[in-house]
Formats: C-alpha cells, sequence, structure tokens
C-alpha cells in the first residue's frame, strides 16, 4: 500500500507537471508565433493610402498643426505600391518600400487592414514616364489646390489630405515616376550650370520641366515665362498651395534668400543653395 501510494502521488505529480508543461508550451507558441499575415514578409496596397512616420498616426491618432497641417503624414502611397514588413505592431505595421526614401532617422508605418500580404518579394509599381504635354497639362491642372503637408494625390485618402506639398506637385504629375521627396531631387537628372549668375542668365538657361530645387522646396519651370510649385503660406486661404509665378520674378526673389550652386553638397543639409536639375531631356 505504501508503495502504491508513493506510485500513485508521483504518479500524479508526474502528470500535473506535464499538463504544466503542455501550458507553458502552448503559452511559447501563442507568443512567438506569428500570424500567418505577420510572417508575411510583403505586401502591396491596392488602393492609395497614408503612409505616417509614427504607429499612432497609422492607427489613427493624427494631430494637426496650428497651420492645419499633419506632420506625421510622409506620403500617400499609390495603388499597387508594394511594401517589405518590418515589424507587426497589430493594428499597424513598420515598413520600408522602393517607392519612398524617408529622411534620415524616419522609419514609416501603414494600418495594416490596408496591406496584401505575400510571403515572398514584390515587384517594383509600374511607373512609366508620362510624356511631357501630359505632365504639363496636370500641373497646370492642379493651380488653386491648397498646400498638404505630405500630400501627392489631389482628392486625398480617407476624407483628407486634399491637397500636393511641393514635391507631391510634381509626384502626382509623373504618376510617381521621379523622386517623392526634394531630398532625393536634388541629384535627380543631370546639373544645370548655374552658379554665379543671375536671375536673366539662369532663366536663359532653363527650359520646360527642369526643377529649381533645395532640400525642402522645389520649383518646377513650366516654360520660358513661368514656374509652379506648391508653398505653405499658413493662415492664407487653402493654407495656400499651388500657383504659377512669372519665372524671373520668382528667380530674383529666391536669389536674395538663396544662392545657386552647380550641384548640391554631399550632407548638404538645410545650406541656402539652390541647384537647377534636368531630367526630361529631348522633350522641346
Amino acid at each position: 500500500m505504501i508503495f502504491r501510494s508513493r506510485f500513485g502521488s508521483a504518479a500524479a505529480g508526474l502528470t500535473a507537471w506535464r499538463v504544466v508543461g503542455a501550458i507553458w508550451c502552448c503559452c511559447l507558441v501563442l507568443v512567438t508565433s506569428p500570424s500567418a499575415e505577420a510572417a508575411s514578409a510583403y505586401g502591396v496596397v491596392r488602393q492609395a493610402v497614408p503612409v505616417y512616420r509614427s504607429a499612432a498616426a497609422a492607427g489613427g491618432a493624427v494631430v494637426a498643426d496650428r497651420c492645419g497641417q499633419v506632420r506625421s503624414l510622409e506620403f500617400i502611397a499609390l495603388p499597387g505600391t508594394p511594401f517589405r514588413v518590418m515589424r507587426d505592431l497589430g493594428p499597424t505595421v513598420e515598413v520600408t518600400t522602393p517607392a519612398y526614401t524617408p529622411p534620415a532617422g524616419v522609419r514609416l508605418f501603414v494600418r495594416s487592414a490596408f496591406l496584401e500580404f505575400s510571403a515572398s518579394e514584390l515587384p517594383p509599381r509600374p511607373a512609366p514616364r508620362p510624356d511631357a504635354a501630359k505632365i504639363t497639362e496636370t500641373l497646370r491642372s492642379a493651380v488653386g489646390l491648397p498646400y498638404v503637408w505630405g500630400g501627392n494625390l489631389r482628392q486625398g485618402v480617407e476624407g483628407r489630405y486634399r491637397g500636393l506639398d511641393c514635391s507631391g506637385l510634381l509626384y502626382e504629375a509623373t504618376n510617381g515616376f521621379t523622386p517623392r521627396n526634394t531630398s532625393d531631387l536634388v541629384s535627380f537628372g543631370e546639373p544645370v550650370a548655374v552658379a554665379g549668375l543671375t536671375a536673366e542668365q539662369i532663366a536663359a538657361r532653363l527650359r520646360p520641366l527642369d526643377l529649381i530645387v533645395w532640400n525642402g522646396h522645389l520649383i518646377v519651370v513650366l516654360d520660358r515665362d513661368s514656374a509652379i510649385e506648391s508653398i505653405l503660406r499658413c493662415g492664407a486661404p487653402g493654407n495656400g498651395g499651388v500657383t504659377i509665378t512669372p519665372l524671373r520674378q520668382r528667380l530674383r526673389h529666391l536669389l536674395k534668400q538663396r544662392s545657386p550652386a552647380d550641384t548640391w553638397p554631399p550632407g548638404g543639409g538645410t545650406a541656402q543653395l539652390f541647384v537647377v536639375r534636368r531630367w526630361f531631356e529631348g522633350q522641346y
């Protein structure tokens, strides 16, 4: 009886430990096993969606500044934009995408529900270059639209972000062919030598669709006499927005604030310079 008692006690103890072990293993599986979606390292959006620089904003906690701008909005991903999922945060995911190079130190987040997940890497979104006439027509049709930080789709998304920022104006007109940020546009295409020139001399060298750009703003040359840009004017109707300005007048004003350079210096940051880049050869 004593043997049986001890054996029974030991068996009960062993059974108990097996149950605990099973529960512990289950807990480990529940904690460490990613969901099928999280395990998919890639995704694509089938509609235009906002991409933010914080998980909170991607989850819906967006805050506008005194000028009505949501500074956490990085850009609006166009339909077909592929992403690589870096981290699953439940309702949101941290991502990277070949369609957008964020500023140094900035991470990108999008709502998980917007992504169609995939286990394999997805091809880049097709973005053939439109012809010059189409780009110019789209640019001109944007006149009067409000300035929206991070905006690159005039109709916006989710009932907000209707408007364009400076580089978003060009990005929309080229259907995503051109880089989305001015930090990339300062080296996009080929340089036009403008260092040391006057407004008249610079204007004489410019061609339609040349970019007058620095790290922070973009002006697009429309033709020999005019330029277009989207500029923030806090408190003005539409907070400023897309306007056309006489080219030489705009250059004279710019030369009071910045100096022309032939190329943007490496690590130039916010240097008080501007460059001219030519990316559309042979159209005129």
